[in-house]
């Protein structure tokens, strides 16, 4: 179903909402609406179900919160809420409960954020006392829901924000359950950045006849162009990509830029290199508890830090007003990950950065999120020590001219007309620059980092069949299991790459390969089992984190096809 809405809706008065949040919204500075509130307040105020397809920094908060709270009661709010928002992480479960504070605060609006973390004692109490709004995370609505203090009779509208991100998380059956407990006359609104089709099920089980509305970016990042979002990449060997990442750092010099890596341990080990660089850098991940995750993410919005350095589980729902960089220490596994990171910048007109470190045999996959993406992500090469040396040149020059316009340097003047009564003034205003330079800080990079060539071909693969797989030392090979298979679209290259790409195996170490529908079972030296367990339990493979242990004696049972390396079954 689709609905046009007309061109001349250019104020939120056009949209006839009521007094109270035309108010609000005035004293917050909003002035029109952006393309997505246009199109999807009119039928979510006439109480249409909407599919909605729409990046970070669109406005979506808005264009499903102004309607949710448009259609309170007015007089005699009941005691039960009449509006749930299903989100993924606890951080958006704030941010789009303190949205709904702010455009409803006229209202009076009881707003509850939910989700694990948090005592479970003081939302109860809340839940007791009255809600209008509940946004929450789908386990913890669940849990609320089985104990009998969250009660759907009441519910009206069920929002479903960054769906596929809900989805990638697991929360597929929490989701159909919460849905199933719901009236079915309620509104439903879902909102994704990307459109996988693993949300087709839902869609046709729990939408009606819904308005589809599809947006890129946010109104003023985009007017009908592309993006404001500039996308590079660096091929460079794994040895270098640290030292690469503080050569690109230090030539962009970000106000503020999230780091995306795949593992803890990488999150750290990269946090300890870039303080040691002179960043300010700090670690979110899933080992942190929620209080240490808030006083991160205090420093980074307050900007006592430069960068955070995170995981992909970690860092969704994150919004940083000052964010300028996105970037990527490693290929995402799936182009939706990467429109996820990108969509953090190039926001409300401003132009942002993303950048990818990619090895070698990760080219193709860049090529691949070019396809899905339809936007050209341009192969830079690494800078040089000479690129840093002038860059640095630059920020000394910078920061000479700023203390000449703005600082009181009459104080000084006599130690210039001392020192020129013997010197040159143009002697004495080098070594001035030169001790400046110097006191920075930074400490020098000369050490060349050698340019890889872009690999665009692929990689002719091994057979790996039972009479030529290798073995270790000794003769020792284990069997790991993998909990994702052929109905997932693995193939052996994936299953060769995520492993060889996590740990310190490489290609030639991992023997024979069989991927059945649901499961894949792979071979690689004894030794090496519990470090690549370890890796691969903090990794994906095309977007999954299957379930990953040595292979139990039962796990081989009858009926399974094998497929080599070279793909083919026999």
């Amino acid at each position: 179903m689709s609905v046009s809405v007309q061109e001349e809706t250019a104020s939120f008065g056009d949209l006839a909402l009521r007094p109270e949040l035309l108010h609000s919204l005035s004293s917050l500075g909003y002035e029109e609406p952006t393309p997505i509130q246009r199109e999807a307040i009119p039928p979510l105020l006439q109480g249409h179900d909407l599919l909605g397809q729409a990046a970070t920094g669109t406005g979506k908060t808005a264009a499903f919160a102004l309607p949710v709270l448009q259609r309170l009661p007015g007089d005699a709010p009941g005691k039960d809420p009449a509006a749930l928002v299903l989100v993924p992480t606890r951080e958006l479960a704030v941010q789009v409960s303190q949205a709904f504070h702010r455009y409803g605060r006229d209202l009076g609006v009881r707003v509850l954020p939910i989700y694990g973390g948090q005592p479970i004692g003081r939302q109860l109490q809340a839940l007791e006392r009255g809600i209008d709004v509940v946004v929450a995370t789908p386990g913890r609505a669940l849990d609320h829901i089985g104990r009998g203090t969250l009660r759907l009779h009441a519910i009206e509208t069920v929002v479903l924000d960054e769906a596929d991100e809900m989805l990638d998380m697991g929360f597929a059956e929490d989701i159909e359950a919460i849905l199933e407990a719901t009236a079915e006359d309620r509104q439903t609104v879902l909102f994704s950045a990307t459109m996988p089709a693993r949300l087709d099920r839902i869609v046709r089980r729990h939408l009606r006849d819904p308005v589809r509305i599809e947006m890129g970016r946010s109104a003023e990042a985009d007017g009908g162009k592309s993006p404001l979002v500039r996308q590079s990449a660096y091929v460079v060997a794994r040895a270098h990509k640290p030292a690469t990442l503080g050569r690109v750092l230090d030539v962009e010099a970000p106000t503020a830029a999230i780091v995306f890596c795949r593992t803890r341990e990488e999150v750290d080990q990269l946090t300890e290199t870039l303080n040691g660089r002179g960043y300010r850098a700090e670690a979110l991940h899933g080992g942190m508890g929620q209080e240490q995750r808030d006083r991160v993410m205090g420093r980074l919005r307050a900007g006592t830090a430069d960068l955070l350095i995170a995981t992909d589980v970690a860092a969704r729902g994150l919004d940083v007003e000052q964010l300028t960089h996105v970037i990527n220490y490693n290929v995402p596994s799936a182009p939706e990950a990467y429109v996820h990171r990108i969509g953090r910048v190039g926001r409300a007109g401003r132009e942002g950065v993303a950048l990818t470190l990619a090895e070698p045999r990760e080219h193709r996959m860049l090529k691949a999120i070019e396809r899905v993406t339809k936007q050209p992500i341009s192969m830079e090469k690494v800078p040089t020590t000479a690129d840093l040396r002038a860059r640095r040149l630059e920020l000394t020059r910078a920061a000479l001219r700023e203390s000449l316009l703005v600082d009181d340097l009459e104080r000084f003047r006599v130690v210039v007309e001392t020192l020129t009564d013997e010197f040159d003034v143009m002697d004495v205003a080098l070594a001035a620059v030169k001790l400046a330079h110097e006191s920075s800080g930074i400490v020098a990079d000369e050490e060349e980092i050698p340019e890889v060539r872009e690999v665009s071909g692929r990689r002719k693969p091994e057979r790996r069949g039972p009479e030529g797989r290798r073995r270790a030392p000794g003769g020792e090979v284990a069997r790991l299991f993998l909990g994702i298979g052929r109905n997932a679209g693995i193939r052996p290259q994936d299953l060769v790459g995520a492993i060889a790409g996590e740990s310190s195996l490489t290609g030639r170490d991992i023997g024979a390969i069989e991927i059945a529908d649901r499961f894949s079972l792979v071979e690689i030296p004894d030794a090496a089992v519990d470090e690549v367990i370890a890796a691969l339990r903090h990794s994906t493979i095309k977007g999954r984190k299957p379930a990953v242990r040595r292979e139990r004696d039962t796990a081989s049972g009858g009926g399974r096809k094998k497929t080599t390396a070279t793909g083919k079954r026999k």
